[in-house]
């Protein structure tokens, strides 16, 4: 079968921007009569079809930014949806908010369902699911027919839009660093699968941690989750299996599921053992003992990219398309669950 036409390709064969393809294959006045012909004689001659998602790309602006979310079960992404709306609302833009719940179906739908006219671009953190299937068609559909997309914390390197992200392996060192600074030996991590992207860099990072410092790394000291359902369960197996010192998790959900399964081993936080995860949330600062954590920023990732997406759809049709990666620094907040000194060395 052969691939479908874009309106990017139509956009490159005629050397003309895929704002012009759109607005003349729409009939717009913005574009002379000469060069709706000849692009519309284009898509005729090579059967250009659009897809549910090229329909809605309208005449009018509505103001308003789609905002498609894996969760909300984290602080985090309650926090960038702050940052996004102080942005937003600051330009006179609205905001609709839509969770994937880690569905690539529901991704999808999503998506098709704020380009149907109801926003002009959107603000992304992809679904867990979709970054398993490595399956990225709505989000090229989306771009190539013109609606920008800004994507956050989850990022596709395959996608080639503006991006907000922090350095997730530069995080966990630090979190790493810091348990190997209160003389901890035995450090394990609580982290995802592989296929979810921060799961796999914040991975990365505890590993390189532990060769820089001269430490053996121990598979059987690494948990990956897959069912988040049955994550603490897992966790406080893993701990009761093993006898560990420090522990680094990639979430603040799972550093309050290791602190439980240390306490049901008999194990004092911090005396026995310390914590360190990332987020910065409530659940951090409300646990008892409060957690020690990377903050993401989260607020100001959200302002970041919503700022980035306000530039894209205000800049003029035929302005540079390079696009930008922002890099928000994280940094180390210590509490209870780290606050001691440093371990005797056994």
């Amino acid at each position: 079968m052969k691939p479908k036409l874009t309106l990017k390709q139509i956009a490159r064969e005629l050397d003309v921007s895929v704002s012009t393809v759109s607005k003349a294959l729409r009939d717009s006045a913005e574009i002379s009569e000469e060069t709706r012909q000849k692009i519309k004689a284009f898509a005729k001659l090579y059967n250009y079809k659009p897809n549910n998602i090229a329909l809605s790309l309208k005449n009018r602006k509505t103001r308003t930014i789609g905002i498609v979310l894996p969760e909300i079960v984290h602080d985090f992404f309650a926090t960038v949806i702050g940052g996004v709306e102080q942005v937003a609302n600051k330009h006179g833009y609205n905001v609709i908010i839509c969770l994937s719940n880690n569905s690539f179906d529901r991704e999808v739908m999503n998506m098709e369902m704020l380009a149907n006219g109801s926003t002009d671009g959107f603000i992304l953190s992809v679904a867990k699911e979709t970054q398993q299937k490595e399956d990225y068609h709505h989000l090229e559909e989306v771009i190539n027919q013109g609606m920008p997309v800004v994507m956050f914390d989850r990022v596709v390197d395959e996608i080639v839009c503006d991006k907000v992200i922090i350095d997730d392996s530069e995080g966990a060192k630090k979190a790493v660093q810091h348990l190997i600074d209160l003389n901890c030996r035995k450090i394990g991590i609580i982290t995802t699968v592989d296929y979810v992207s921060v799961g796999k860099l914040r991975t990365k990072g505890y590993i390189e941690a532990l060769q820089k410092n001269g430490m053996q790394v121990d598979e059987e000291n690494i948990l990956k989750i897959e069912d988040m359902e049955r994550s603490e369960e897992e966790i406080i197996d893993f701990i009761k299996k093993r006898e560990l010192d420090g522990i680094f998790a990639v979430n603040e959900q799972f550093g309050a599921s290791a602190v439980r399964g240390l306490k049901e081993k008999g194990l004092e936080v911090p005396k026995d053992a310390v914590v360190i995860s990332f987020s910065d949330g409530e659940l951090s600062k409300r646990f008892i003992p409060s957690l020690s954590t990377i903050s993401q920023h989260g607020a100001e990732m959200g302002a970041r990219a919503a700022e980035l997406l306000i530039e894209r759809l205000e800049r003029p049709v035929e302005a540079d398309e390079r696009f930008k990666t922002e890099v928000i620094e994280t940094s180390l907040i210590q509490r209870e669950s780290t606050l001691r000194t440093k371990l005797t060395s056994v």
